[in-house]
């Protein structure tokens, strides 16, 4: 008999659904602020494992186009930590970029997580997103990471720390949620989505009060008592509201993706009552729905109307009440 060392550690990091800031303007002194949630279904996985000399590789094209980003990552937490024991970094699969999963997000995340477990370091997530550029405006993905579940966050500090966490509840498990994705269009991101933002008139404090009157009256209550119809019809006025004030940096639109937009408004009317929206700039958008028979219903009713457009996939996924998960397969075996 003989013992051979797994010497790998592997975390699956998931994707979340932005449902929107509180107060994208800061009208009512306090800018941002979101809620959101996380999905199964959509997960960033990477693996580390000891290496002669750094290297990175990855297994899918998706996951290729973000070497350069995660070589970055791993600069930095290098510097950060001051530990430099070479590395072998797999990126296993991403999620989708910039399509509203928070995929840079997720994937800085789940390199800084295993790093820091690796050498055994006590960081706090929200510091791993500090030192890596990520929660510049919404916390949503950090506190995902963590927590899983519907989220709501207060909005970034002033010294630039991610935004505290203020509400996290686990969602009812039979809930659906139909994704509906567009793989020929893209959300804004980097200097293109700064530009947008910068170009947006305020959102007019009354608007901005009703946003935060819905999450904490209707979306909230909702979520923790299973009163689905209440948190969907909070989650629909949230996503009205915010789909009005960045039509103009959508070409007009609520939804960044037109095919999606006429999908989901057939599916706010044709599915009642059912949570509606686009997550961040999309172009994916999301209906939840109390239970799977609905989600099927929804998807079917949707190809019967011939809704679903080339180049749209619609897929029914769970909540998901937990956050990132780590194997961690550093322990000996015994072959014979």
């Amino acid at each position: 008999m003989r013992i051979e060392p797994l010497n790998t550690l592997t975390l699956r990091a998931p994707g979340r659904l932005h449902l929107g800031f509180l107060d994208p303007s800061g009208s009512l002194g306090r800018r941002f602020g979101s809620i959101g949630l996380v999905v199964d279904g959509f997960e960033t996985e990477v693996e580390l494992s000891a290496a002669l000399a750094d290297r990175i590789t990855a297994d899918t094209p998706e996951a290729d186009a973000q070497i350069e980003r995660a070589s970055a990552h791993l600069q930095t937490l290098r510097a950060r930590s001051g530990r430099a024991q070479p590395l072998h970094l797999r990126l296993l699969r991403v999620l989708p970029s910039h399509a509203g999963f928070g995929s840079g997000t997720q994937l800085a995340l789940a390199i800084g997580r295993a790093f820091a477990r690796w050498h055994e370091l006590d960081v706090a997530t929200p510091t791993l997103a500090h030192w890596l550029g990520r929660g510049l405006r919404s916390g949503i993905g950090i506190h995902g990471f963590d927590h899983g579940g519907l989220l709501v966050d207060g909005g970034p500090g002033a010294d630039g720390q991610p935004a505290p966490l203020l509400s996290r509840i686990a969602l009812p498990g039979a809930w659906r949620i139909v994704v509906v994705q567009d793989e020929r269009s893209r959300g804004l991101a980097g200097a293109d989505e700064k530009a947008a933002m910068a170009a947006l008139s305020p959102m007019p404090a009354a608007h901005a009060a009703e946003i935060c009157h819905e999450v904490l009256m209707r979306v909230l209550p909702g979520a923790a008592g299973a009163e689905f119809d209440a948190f969907a019809h909070g989650v629909s006025r949230v996503q009205q509201l915010l789909g009005a004030h960045y039509a103009p940096a959508q070409q007009g639109r609520a939804y960044t993706s037109a095919a999606v937009g006429r999908l989901m408004h057939w599916a706010g009317t044709a599915v009642e009552p059912a949570a509606i929206g686009q997550s961040s700039w999309g172009p994916t958008g999301f209906a939840i729905v109390a239970s799977q028979a609905r989600a099927e219903a929804l998807v079917s009713g949707a190809r019967a109307a011939g809704l679903v457009e080339p180049g749209l996939t619609l897929r029914i996924v769970a909540v998901r009440n937990r956050g990132a998960e780590i194997t961690d397969a550093r322990v000996a075996r015994h072959l014979r």
